[in-house]
């Protein structure tokens, strides 16, 4: 399922309509919430592929497709949109994450939150991001990503926002947020 992409070292699984079935058949499984981190492991394992980081992106509900990513995941990274109703679904998220941590999955943990959809010019973006800052703190990526028209255009072309138009602020504002979770990373690892 493994699918390489335009970008140098960037592969992808994509989604597809079959995933949906995928959440149903799930439901009686043995074992259901570690399937997906029993798929990657066999993987890893198989030396057929290397990877830095994998990413897996989740839909904003918590079904048993995202509860698959969050035990097979050794960290979270949180878009959080800045807007009021977000506030709100972050903090169920950091209740989902400690219920999965006892559960499922002890090593889990909230890597970085990255307020997406920013409008400086927006009083209401500016007090999500001041009440996020102030909860999260250094948990906060410095990075904001904007409200952004080339972001909104660019899926509709079949194209990361990168590789659409490179020059945008939206996407220097991923490839800025892409160094910091590196070097955050790096830190860490130190």
């Amino acid at each position: 399922a493994i699918t390489a992409t335009d970008v140098p070292r960037l592969s992808i699984v994509p989604s597809s309509v079959h995933l949906s079935g995928a959440e149903i058949e799930l439901v009686t499984m043995e074992d259901r919430e570690f399937r997906l981190r029993e798929a990657l492991v066999r993987h890893l394992a198989a030396g057929r592929n290397t990877y830095d980081y994998i990413l897996i992106d989740c839909p904003p509900s918590l079904g048993l497709l995202t509860l698959n990513a969050l035990v097979a995941a050794d960290a979270v990274l949180v878009p959080l949109q800045c807007e009021f109703y977000a506030l709100e679904g972050l903090s169920q998220l950091m209740r989902t994450i400690e219920r999965i941590r006892q559960a499922f999955n002890p090593d889990l943990e909230i890597q970085g939150v990255v307020l997406t959809m920013f409008d400086r010019r927006n009083n209401l973006s500016l007090a999500v991001a001041e009440d996020v800052r102030e909860h999260f703190g250094d948990k906060v990526y410095r990075t904001v990503i904007p409200r952004n028209v080339r972001i909104s255009e660019a899926p509709s072309h079949g194209l990361p926002v990168i590789v659409y138009d490179m020059r945008c602020s939206g996407s220097q504002a991923y490839i800025h947020l892409a160094s910091e979770v590196m070097k955050r990373e790096r830190s860490i690892a130190a």
